[in-house]
């Protein structure tokens, strides 16, 4: 009895998930920096002590938006040195484009709501707002990397709901827990399961 040769049909299903495997990768943004996420967090952790409780002060909120400003250029800078690692420059790669695109307005709208909030008397109830809108940014603009990164936003998004609902006096202790706890978990989570 002599062996039939194999239909062409039979490698072609195999064929097919490679080639939609290879074009997820592609279309994946995989520099989120892990080990920047663990170097933002530990920057945090260090503005939720000096800042105390949320005062109403202008002296809180320059030490969280002096600690954004921190963060987005170990952000920036991290994301950067990943990419060229990973043979991908930023500037020219679409996946990074879509992240960017996606992450930005939530961003915009933390942008445009502090100082509402400031001159409304409600700093206190700025870090429900401002770890609600992170959270935001990074679930949307997460869709176009890891999956970890959603999950990391809406983790920041759930913390944010908790912001509005506790006492104020805890504002602190809640952006400690977000954008130092959570950017230190899932950051090297990240770093060890992505690549740094």
């Amino acid at each position: 009895m002599t062996d039939r040769p194999e239909p062409i049909h039979a490698h072609a299903m195999e064929n097919l998930q490679f080639i939609r495997d290879a074009m997820s990768r592609a279309t994946e943004f995989t520099a989120v920096p892990g080990w920047g996420g663990v170097m933002m967090g530990a920057t945090a952790m260090v503005a939720a002590v000096l800042s105390g409780p949320p005062d109403g002060s202008r002296r809180w909120v320059m030490i969280w938006l002096t600690d954004a400003a921190v963060a987005a250029a170990i952000a920036l800078a991290t994301m950067a040195i990943k990419a060229r690692r990973q043979g991908t420059p930023l500037s020219s790669a679409a996946p990074a484009h879509r992240f960017a695109l996606a992450y930005v307005p939530p961003l915009v709208a933390g942008m445009v709501l502090t100082p509402v909030f400031a001159t409304m008397g409600l700093t206190a109830r700025l870090p429900g707002c401002w770890l609600l809108l992170y959270g935001t940014a990074v679930a949307t603009g997460g869709a176009f990397s890891v999956r970890v990164v959603p999950l990391m936003g809406l983790s920041f998004m759930t913390l944010g709901a908790v912001a509005f609902a506790a006492p104020a006096a805890w504002g602190h202790w809640l952006m400690a827990a977000g954008f130092g706890g959570l950017h230190i978990g899932f950051g090297y989570l990240i770093a060890r399961r992505y690549g740094g």
